[in-house]
């Protein structure tokens, strides 16, 4: 019964950040695409509104980044992505259902294999969050 209302709570509340590491040179569409897929992603396994929709990209030059496979024998390809993911406290069921469908996502929409796709989650509470105005808005009730 709590996970079930600790569910009901975060998906009423909860916007998670997106950042994504990447190599430079992916066209406008391509990073359309690919945000578009993992927004998709977030919106299913996250149960969030559709306007929760806080990404960023960050592209690098080759030489900048380094992504190996922690011995796990991962091949990777100069597609490779780190999804970096800050959100306040969630499932281990949500967390794995995310990794599935953005994997699933991107291979779909962008040809992006699942060896290539790196997650990790940041998690926080509501203290550390300001959406603008100088305020917590989490903590005073606006959300």
């Amino acid at each position: 019964m709590l996970a079930v209302a600790m569910e009901l709570f975060l998906e009423e509340k909860d916007m998670p950040l997106l950042r994504f590491d990447m190599l430079e040179g992916r066209s406008d569409e391509d990073l359309s695409r690919l945000l578009d897929a993992a927004h998709g992603a977030m919106l299913e396994a996250f149960k969030v509104p559709t306007r929760d929709r806080y990404q960023i990209v960050h592209e690098h030059k080759p030489s900048r980044v380094r992504i190996e496979d922690t011995g796990l024998g991962i091949d990777r390809s100069d597609k490779v992505i780190l999804v970096s993911v800050t959100t306040r406290p969630r499932p281990v069921e949500q967390k794995q259902a995310f990794y599935r469908l953005l994997c699933e996502a991107l291979q779909r929409d962008c040809g992006i294999g699942s060896n290539d796709v790196m997650v990790n989650f940041v998690e926080n509470t509501d203290a550390d969050w300001s959406f603008g105005r100088g305020e917590a808005q989490f903590l005073i009730g606006d959300l």
